[in-house]
């Protein structure tokens, strides 16, 4: 079983000589990679101590560079500290059909005016 760390010790871990992030609810220590990172220091400094599963996304970081971050796992974030995915609601499902409907009547309504001109 690993280790699990709250976000608020993460958070602590913010500077370049301590640096900690969370990449899809895993935590790394990557002080020791911060200047061999091709993005540069700053761009890891950037996202330390907090969840920059965002940022390692964005990036569309390699299957290589996925691999190396295995080297640098340190934990789990803990489960109290991942954000529950809230299920779509009937409301949501509904909110979305009325605009769309509201959409396509707009259009169809400016068309029938053109039309007519």
């Amino acid at each position: 079983m690993s280790k699990e760390i709250r976000l608020a010790t993460v958070k602590q871990h913010n500077k370049p000589t301590d640096l900690w992030v969370v990449i899809d609810n895993k935590v790394y220590d990557v002080t020791k990679f911060r200047l061999e990172h091709p993005g540069g220091e700053d761009t890891l400094v950037d996202v330390a101590g907090r969840d920059a599963t965002k940022d390692f996304n964005d990036v569309g970081h390699s299957s290589e560079a996925r691999e190396m971050l295995k080297k640098y796992y340190i934990g789990d974030l803990d489960a109290a500290d991942i954000p529950k995915k809230s299920p779509i609601s009937c409301r949501h499902i509904a909110l979305a059909l009325g605009a769309a409907f509201i959409g396509i009547s707009l259009v169809y309504v400016i068309r029938r005016g053109v039309a007519r001109n």
